[in-house]
């Protein structure tokens, strides 16, 4: 599926979190930043996560909610986030959230293809639309990069 584009309705989904249920429709009149992810507990995911629980605080006080997903189950989610002290909730993928948004993609790694979660992230509106896309995104300094942007506006 592709990527929906700045403007566009972001994609509806009903996930497991690691604290309950979530949709998007729950999220309206919040900006909302998903963060798409390979796999809990590896190198630049935790980098990611970590830079992103840094600025947690900055996040909040410009009125945005900050969500990671990745197809880990929320026991994954769970452990992982206890590890690392993430002030944010996991979104755990059972259901076509990553198709939806366009993750889910065809990778190479050292000359194998295989399926996997590209990241990619996402700013949502208040209303429910796609206000930035940053793909592709590395781990490193993504975080800062999303926050700036946030803070401009």
């Amino acid at each position: 599926m592709s990527t929906p584009l700045p403007g566009s309705p972001a994609p509806a989904f009903t996930a497991a979190t690691d604290e309950g249920p979530l949709t998007l429709a729950s999220l309206r009149g919040t900006r909302v930043v998903l963060y798409f992810y390979p796999k809990d507990s590896t190198p630049g995911c935790t980098l990611e996560a970590r830079e992103f629980a840094v600025l947690h605080d900055r996040f909040v006080a410009a009125g945005v909610r900050v969500f990671g997903v990745s197809k880990d189950p929320v026991r994954s989610h769970t452990k992982f986030r206890a590890k690392e002290g993430l002030p944010f909730p996991l979104v755990s993928d059972e259901g076509g959230l990553c198709e939806a948004y366009g993750s889910w993609r065809r990778k190479t790694l050292y000359g194998r293809e295989y399926d996997g979660i590209a990241r990619i992230t996402f700013l949502i509106d208040a209303e429910g639309r796609v206000e930035h896309v940053w793909d592709p995104v590395r781990a490193k300094g993504h975080a800062a990069e999303v926050l700036a942007r946030v803070e401009a506006r």
